[in-house]
């Protein structure tokens, strides 16, 4: 063996065993302290929910070995989502997020967006639905159109928590769709899903804005009744009762998506230790039966293709909250 072919051989298994040793370096991260899931609401809205669900399988299955749930609300997120990037670079941190992360910065209301963040992953689906009181005379969604094609001002509806959400979002399609002005409709807009629906069951307004979640419950308790659900067709399980906005000839398919990112900077290592441990958990039954209890749709996405999925949903927001007049 010449000395030449001796050096490249010796060169070749060096860069080999870099590349092996990066390799096992990424999969042998994790924790090293105790891991914060930060949620920029206030305790008892979905984003917490889901926080709080998701730390009690990482304990009850010894996935992550410590977190705790950490609530910074405040500025429609901003303040939790800004914490999150004081820790840029370290992969105990990561964060609640929705489509709010994209529509607050086509708004104007912050300058964060997703490409300042690591999206890690989608975890689940909610969609939205319209609901009256039991005992409402608008008796569907035929009639609620009916009233308001005749006087927009003459139904107000409520949603919380913020302008351009995905309620919002959802209440804007159903009246472009109708011919009516979303611009023109009598919307009430409430900081918290609780004190909306409070103003509700008070009769203090005629329609409600909300997920599933929120009145299947009281549709059962005969207290309420939905009127229509923003998926494109109709949903498996708990959902199978609710008819779609779309088989009532109504073109208002939207859902918000919840997952959870990390801060800006997070090494390939730490990605891949979180990809692992959302996959295990996604996958298993203590989550599924999670996400029925809670009416979402369970359809997982990892870091590579949520990436893709922000791109898309980026586009469709600006599209949105620009034909609501609330794009900057």
């Amino acid at each position: 063996m010449t000395v030449v072919r001796a050096l490249c051989i010796l060169g070749a298994s060096c860069a080999l065993l870099a590349i092996v040793s990066k390799q096992v370096s990424a999969q042998q991260w994790k924790p090293g302290k105790p891991v914060e899931l930060v949620v920029g609401s206030s305790p008892g809205g979905a984003p917490d929910v889901m926080a709080r669900l998701v730390q009690r399988i990482f304990q009850s299955s010894g996935l992550v070995p410590s977190s705790a749930v950490v609530n910074k609300p405040g500025a429609a997120n901003t303040i939790g989502w800004a914490y999150l990037n004081q820790h840029a670079g370290d992969g105990h941190y990561i964060a609640t997020y929705s489509p709010a992360l994209i529509g607050n910065r086509i708004m104007g209301t912050t300058q964060l967006t997703y490409t300042d963040f690591t999206p890690l992953n989608i975890l689940a689906r909610e969609f939205v639905v319209l609901s009256v009181k039991a005992d409402s005379p608008i008796a569907s969604l035929k009639d609620l159109t009916a009233r308001l094609k005749k006087d927009s001002q003459s139904v107000s509806f409520a949603f919380a928590t913020a302008r351009g959400n995905h309620n919002h979002v959802v209440l804007s399609m159903y009246l472009k769709s109708i011919g009516v002005d979303p611009k023109a409709a009598k919307a009430v807009i409430y900081s918290g899903g609780g004190e909306a629906l409070t103003a509700f069951l008070g009769g203090h307004i005629d329609v409600y804005v909300a997920p599933p979640r929120s009145m299947v419950p009281l549709q059962r308790d005969g207290k309420a009744r939905i009127l229509g659900v923003s998926s494109a067709q109709r949903q498996p399980g708990a959902l199978s009762e609710l008819a779609t906005f779309k088989e009532q000839g109504v073109d208002a398919i939207f859902f918000t998506w919840r997952g959870f990112m990390g801060p800006k900077g997070l090494k390939p290592a730490e990605i891949a230790y979180w990809d692992a441990v959302f996959e295990k958990l996604a996958q298993g039954e203590e989550w599924k039966k999670d996400t029925e209890s809670q009416f979402w749709n369970a359809d997982y996405l990892l870091s590579a293709k949520t990436k893709e999925h922000l791109d898309r949903e980026n586009d469709v927001m600006k599209s949105i909250l620009t034909d609501l007049g609330l794009a900057k």
